[in-house]
């Protein structure tokens, strides 16, 4: 069954304990954190405060992901915050190996993400020593977005690698995961599925994680 992690980005923020208390009660796996800088992606979404807070409530595994500039600088925030797993873009760390290390070294869970138009070669360096590829099906910075097909060839690229290099990561999905999509998805290598709209925006949230982890 695939790791589901809703994306608390699509979640009524005015009603945020009692968002994150409906996943606790579903068969989710992660509860995907998404923050925004308003640099690397056009908008702005939240910081450590807000994982702090929600960390107080949930029962599930904080995946947060960084879309941010220069994101080592905010590591030790992060994890005191209650992160446990914090994915980087490719495209903001000149020094990616060397922030990946200091990551597991902070005991964290160590993901690097990538952008759609960014080839999966781009990985083949460094994803022996991660513990999650986040791979955006969508351009990163707001949520409601259509997933873009061609993610499905590079799903199969980046496992193709993971294969090749020895590695343990786990492909995680983000952006325009459907009910409709999600089997495809799996079926193509991906183990995790990050899904917003198609979660907060259901009559019945707890019903469309199970669905979702049936694909």
């Amino acid at each position: 069954m695939a790791i589901i992690a809703p994306s608390l980005l699509a979640a009524d923020f005015l009603h945020l304990q009692r968002e994150v208390e409906m996943v606790n009660k579903s068969e989710a796996d992660w509860l995907h954190l998404d923050v925004m800088d308003g640099m690397f992606v056009p908008n702005i979404s939240f910081g450590p405060m807000i994982i702090e807070f929600v960390k107080k409530v949930t029962t599930k595994i904080c995946d947060v992901h960084l879309m941010i500039e220069e994101p080592s600088r905010y590591f030790e925030q992060f994890k005191k915050a209650g992160a446990d797993h914090i994915s980087i873009h490719i495209e903001t760390c000149p020094r990616l190996h060397q922030d990946i290390r200091q990551l597991k070294a902070m005991g964290l869970k160590a993901g690097v993400a990538i952008n759609p138009h960014n080839p999966a070669s781009l990985l083949s360096d460094i994803i022996a020593d991660v513990d999650i590829v986040l791979v955006m099906s969508v351009n990163p910075g707001f949520g409601g977005q259509k997933f873009i097909p061609n993610t499905l060839n590079k799903i199969r690229e980046i496992k193709k690698l993971i294969v090749e290099k020895g590695s343990h990561a786990v492909i995680n999905i983000d952006g325009g995961v459907t009910l409709e999509n999600a089997a495809e998805i799996v079926a193509a290598g991906a183990d995790a599925l990050v899904a917003g709209s198609t979660v907060f925006n259901a009559a019945d949230p707890v019903e469309a994680i199970r669905l979702l982890k049936q694909a």
